[in-house]
């Protein structure tokens, strides 16, 4: 008789999402107790954003949904309005895919439409990097998916014991570690000139010399003030003037504040610095930050990857207030003159001693085993660590809420 394989649903969203889960699809491969499935939604089937989609058919994995859910306009509301279409988007496909597990990871509220849907559609969820602390929409989405899932794979130590505190059952944590490193320690970490200047426009970088990298997305809970932000941190690079690889934004509200923001710069100033780029592969972005003499903006890459790297960052606003750093990282405000001041001293100090805070480079087969092993339930129950006070009639004992 053959053995019945466990059908895991693979959620892609966005580039970064796609970069971090790659390794546990591969890892996913080699067990014949999983069979995969994908659905890519979000960014990964935009045009404009090099429709990433394509490298998900061109590393081997097969694409058996792409759903278009994104609202044109990159406001709150046109967000928000996205993620309803996200849940009855996801749920068509759930339902024509039938899967046991869905797999999900990050924040994205786009991944968090998914979760709703695989939720109320009694959908065992495996969540990847809950429990973690940041600024924007992006913590609230995250901790909403965490509380929606059924298991999970956090990044670091903190981030379970923040699970577990957020009410999650200890044994619902099936490992710590974050799959981008494993991405990160077998990549090839060569980097051709042409990898940088065959994609997107600006001057021509020459990647065995220092050059910075920029990437710069929106904080949606600071709606407004992005165009002024961006003029702020462009006006810091000038002054530094060292040539420069700036990729787009994400698609958040605010993105195209933020976008203007550059094509007025670029315009205005014609700097023979600057070079922009749309999409880069997952591979060739990590290379990219590994190279890189600093990493300038608000990417969550710039705390997970570049610390693995030892790549200096200065971390600018606060899209990833809270978040776990190593010693690779630097904040400063918005502001020109704080920017250009930390690049120096970051350009000053040179790279950093490696970091595994966010995964030791194996973690892959880690969740690969543990989509194997676990038992798919869909009831929840909120967990209790410490017996509570009364309050409304209601006292805590022994884990459990009882009058």
């Amino acid at each position: 008789m053959a053995m019945k394989r466990r059908r895991v649903c693979v959620v892609l969203v966005d580039r970064a999402n796609y970069g971090r889960m790659k390794p546990v699809m591969t890892a996913m491969a080699e067990r014949p107790e999983l069979e995969m499935v994908v659905v890519a939604a979000g960014t990964m089937v935009l045009e404009r954003f090099g429709y990433p989609v394509q490298n998900v058919r061109q590393d081997g994995f097969p694409v058996d949904g792409e759903i278009h859910i994104e609202l044109e306009g990159s406001k709150l509301s046109t967000m928000a309005k996205s993620v309803g279409f996200g849940v009855v988007e996801f749920a068509s496909e759930f339902q024509r895919l039938q899967p046991d597990v869905v797999l999900l990871i990050g924040d994205r509220y786009e991944a968090l439409a998914a979760a709703i849907a695989a939720a109320y559609m009694n959908l065992c969820l495996f969540h990847i990097q809950g429990g973690e602390v940041s600024g924007s929409i992006d913590e609230s989405a995250r901790h909403a998916i965490s509380k929606l899932s059924q298991f999970h794979f956090p990044s670091t130590a903190r981030a379970a014991e923040y699970l577990v505190r957020m009410g999650e059952r200890p044994e619902s944590i099936l490992g710590v570690g974050c799959p981008g490193s494993d991405l990160a320690r077998e990549m090839d970490r060569s980097l051709r000139a042409d990898i940088v200047n065959a994609a997107g426009s600006g001057a021509w970088i020459d990647t065995e010399k220092p050059f910075l990298l920029v990437i710069f997305h929106p904080t949606t809970t600071r709606y407004g003030g992005e165009m002024r932000q961006m003029s702020e941190l462009l006006e810091a690079l000038a002054r530094i003037a060292m040539p420069t690889v700036l990729l787009w934004p994400n698609i958040d509200a605010g993105s195209e504040q933020i976008s203007k923001s550059i094509r007025v710069f670029r315009d205005q100033n014609a700097p023979v610095w600057l070079r922009t780029i749309t999409n880069l592969m997952p591979e060739e972005y990590l290379a990219v930050l590994r190279r890189a003499a600093c990493a300038v903006g608000n990417s969550s890459s710039f705390v997970r990857d570049a610390g693995y790297f030892g790549t200096p960052v200065v971390l600018v606003g606060e899209r990833q207030e809270g978040r776990e750093t190593d010693e690779h990282v630097v904040r400063a405000a918005p502001e020109a003159d704080e920017v250009a001041e930390t690049i120096s001293r970051q350009l000053a100090h040179g790279r950093y001693a490696p970091s595994e805070l966010y995964g030791d480079g194996r973690v892959a087969r880690r969740i690969a085993a543990a989509l194997v092993n676990l038992t798919p339930f869909v009831q929840k129950r909120l967990h209790y660590i410490y017996d509570l006070p009364k309050a409304g009639g209601m006292a805590v004992r022994g884990g459990y809420a009882s009058r």
